[in-house]
C-alpha cells in the first residue's frame, strides 16, 4: 500500500492547510491548468531531489572505501589479523541499525529534511575522514561503529521525503534514480580510489590509504553544506513553493491513497506509528525477505576482493570493478521504468534475482577468468530487483505518516542484520573460488524470493476484499489498490 505521503511534519502549516481545504476540488477541477502546474511543481522536486543521489553516492563512498584501502595498507598498518576486517565491515551496521527508526522519528516530528539530513551529513563527512587517523584495531572499529551510526539517517530518510511528494506510479523511478546512486558510488568510488592510492602514497609522511579517507570526508563535508540550499522540506513547510503549487502537493497526496495526509489519518501520540509499524506482521515478514536477500547481496562490499581472483594488479583489479555497476545502473533504470510502466513489482523484481543467482552458478563451476568476469555482471543484476523490491515495500504500508516513517526505517534495520551476516560469508580460506560463498548467496536469494510470493499472494487477497467492501458500498470508482 501507499508508504509515500506526505507526513505532520509541521504543526504550524497544518493550520494553512486546513484554511486552503474547502475550495480545493474547484480550484483543480480545470485539468488543463492543472496539468500545467503538477509539471512545474515535478520539475522543482525533481531538480531538487536530484541533490540526494549525489549525497546517495558520497554515502556509499564513505561507507565502502575501507575495501578499497584492505589491498593498499590498511590491514598491515592497523594490524588487523583474522575476522577483524569481516568485523571492521559489520560493525558499522550495528551502528545503522541502532539509530535507523528514532531518526525517522524524529525527522517525521521536526519535518525539517533540508537541515536534518545535511547535519547528519556533515557528521559522518567527519567521521569518515578521521578514519585515516586512526593507528589500531579499536580506533577503525568506533569510527566505522560511529560512521553507521550517523549514516543511518540518511537512506530512510530520503525514502521518506520522496514517499512526502510523489504518487505511487511517480515513486518507482525516483526511489529507482535514487537507489543508481548506491550502484553508481560502487563505480566511481573504486575508479576514485584508485586515483588517489595510486598518486598520494607518502603525501606528507601519510600513507595512500589514509589520505583516501580525508579526501572523501571532506569532499562529503563539502556536499552536504550545499545540500542545506537545495532539498526541500515537507508540502506544508516547504518554503520555496508558492500558494497554488503547496495546494497541489497536498492534494495530489489525498487523490493517490482516497484520504488525507495530515489530521485524516494520525491519531494517537507521538509514539502511534511505531505501534503500528510493530504490530504489522507483514513489515517483519517482508523485512526478513529483504535481510535474505542482502546477504545474497553481500558480495558487493568484496567486490574488490573478486575482481582480485582475476589475477591482474591491484589498479587494473579496482578498475575492472566499475563496469559491472555502470552496467546494473543503465538496466535498473530501464527495468524499473517498465515496472512502473506495468505497475507489477514481484515478477520483475524476481527476474533480477534470478539472473543475479545464474552469476552465482557460473562462479561456483569455474575459474576461467573471462566466464568469472562475466558473472560479476550477472551478479550485480541482483541489484535492480532489491531497488524494485525497496520501492515496492515503500508503497505496501498505509497511512498514517507516522506508521510508514517506522515501516520503512524499521525494515532497513533488519535488512541491515543481513549485512552484518553477509560480511563473514567471504571467509579469505575459502577463497579464490569462494564457492561456499556462492552457495551461500544462491541459497539466500532463493529464499527472499519465495517469501516475497507469500508477501505478493497476501497482499492480492487484501486487494480483493477491498473491491468486496467497495462493491457493498455500492462506490462505481476504482479505489487504492496494493501494487502486487
Amino acid at each position: 500500500m501507499s508508504t509515500g505521503h506526505p507526513g505532520p511534519a509541521s504543526l504550524l502549516p497544518f493550520k494553512e492547510h486546513k484554511e486552503l481545504e474547502p475550495d480545493i476540488n474547484i480550484e483543480f477541477s480545470n485539468i488543463e491548468p492543472r496539468n500545467k502546474l503538477e509539471r512545474r511543481l515535478l520539475w522543482k522536486l525533481d531538480l531538487r531531489m536530484s541533490m540526494l543521489v549525489l549525497v546517495y553516492i558520497l554515502n556509499f563512498i564513505d561507507r565502502n572505501n575501507v575495501s578499497a584501502a584492505r589491498s593498499r595498507g590498511l590491514v598491515t598498518d592497523l594490524h588487523l589479523e583474522g575476522k577483524q576486517f569481516a568485523t571492521l565491515l559489520s560493525i558499522l551496521f550495528v551502528g545503522y541499525i541502532i539509530m535507523q527508526i528514532p531518526s525517522n522519528m524524529f525527522l517525521n516530528y521536526i519535518g525539517k529534511p533540508s537541515l536534518y539530513l545535511p547535519a547528519c551529513m556533515v557528521i559522518w563527512g567527519i567521521i569518515s575522514a578521521l578514519t585515516g587517523i586512526t593507528a589500531n584495531v579499536t580506533g577503525v572499529l568506533l569510527t566505522r561503529f560511529f560512521l553507521g551510526f550517523v549514516e543511518a539517517a540518511f537512506f530512510p530518510g530520503a525514502v521518506f521525503l520522496i514517499s512526502k511528494w510523489y504518487k505511487r506510479d511517480e515513486i518507482g523511478l525516483r526511489l529507482t534514480i535514487l537507489s543508481c546512486g548506491n550502484i553508481i558510488s560502487s563505480a566511481f568510488g573504486a575508479l576514485i580510489a584508485s586515483g588517489i592510492l595510486n598518486d598520494m602514497n607518502d603525501k606528507l609522511g601519510h600513507a595512500a590509504w589514509r589520505w583516501l579517507f580525508y579526501i572523501e570526508g571532506a569532499l562529503t563535508v563539502f556536499v552536504a553544506i550545499v545540500a542545506v540550499f537545495v532539498l526541500p522540506d515537507f508540502p506544508t513547510n516547504t518554503k520555496w513553493l508558492s500558494d497554488d503549487e503547496r495546494r497541489l502537493a497536498l492534494r495530489r497526496m489525498e487523490e493517490d491513497v482516497g484520504v488525507g495526509d495530515e489530521t485524516e489519518t494520525e491519531q494517537g501520540g507521538r509514539c502511534h506509528g511505531l505501534y503500528l509499524a510493530v504490530t504489522d506482521w507483514k513489515v517483519w515478514w517482508i523485512a526478513l525477505a529483504a535481510a535474505s536477500q542482502t546477504v545474497a547481496s553481500s558480495f558487493v562490499i568484496y567486490f574488490p576482493t573478486l575482481t582480485a581472483t582475476l589475477g591482474y594488479n591491484p589498479t587494473v583489479t579496482l578498475l575492472l570493478v566499475a563496469p559491472p555497476f555502470v552496467c546494473a545502473a543503465i538496466v535498473a533504470f530501464f527495468w524499473s521504468r517498465h515496472s512502473d510502466r506495468t505497475q507489477e513489482r514481484f515478477y520483475h523484481m524476481s527476474v533480477s534475482y534470478v539472473i543475479g543467482i545464474i552469476g552465482f552458478i557460473i562462479s561456483m563451476c569455474t575459474m576461467n577468468t573471462a566466464a568469472r568476469y562475466l558473472s560479476l555482471f550477472l551478479m550485480e543484476q541482483s541489484n535492480p530487483g532489491i531497488i524494485l523490491l525497496l520501492t515496492w515495500i515503500s508503497t505496501s504500508f498505509p497511512r498514517p505518516p507516522s506508521k510508514r516513517a517506522v515501516c520503512f526505517s524499521l525494515i532497513n534495520s533488519i535488512l541491515q542484520l543481513g549485512g552484518i551476516a553477509g560480511s563473514y560469508v567471504w571467509q579469505s580460506n575459502w577463497g579464490p573460488t569462494y564457492r561456499y560463498s556462492y552457495g551461500i548467496c544462491l541459497a539466500a536469494s532463493s529464499i527472499s524470493i519465495a517469501m516475497c510470493w507469500v508477501f505478493r499472494q497476501h497482499l492480492k487477497t487484501l486487494n480483493k476484499k477491498l473491491e468486496e467492501e467497495e462493491r457493498e458500498k455500492g462506490i462505481k470508482e476504482k479505489g487504492f489498490r496494493y501494487l502486487l
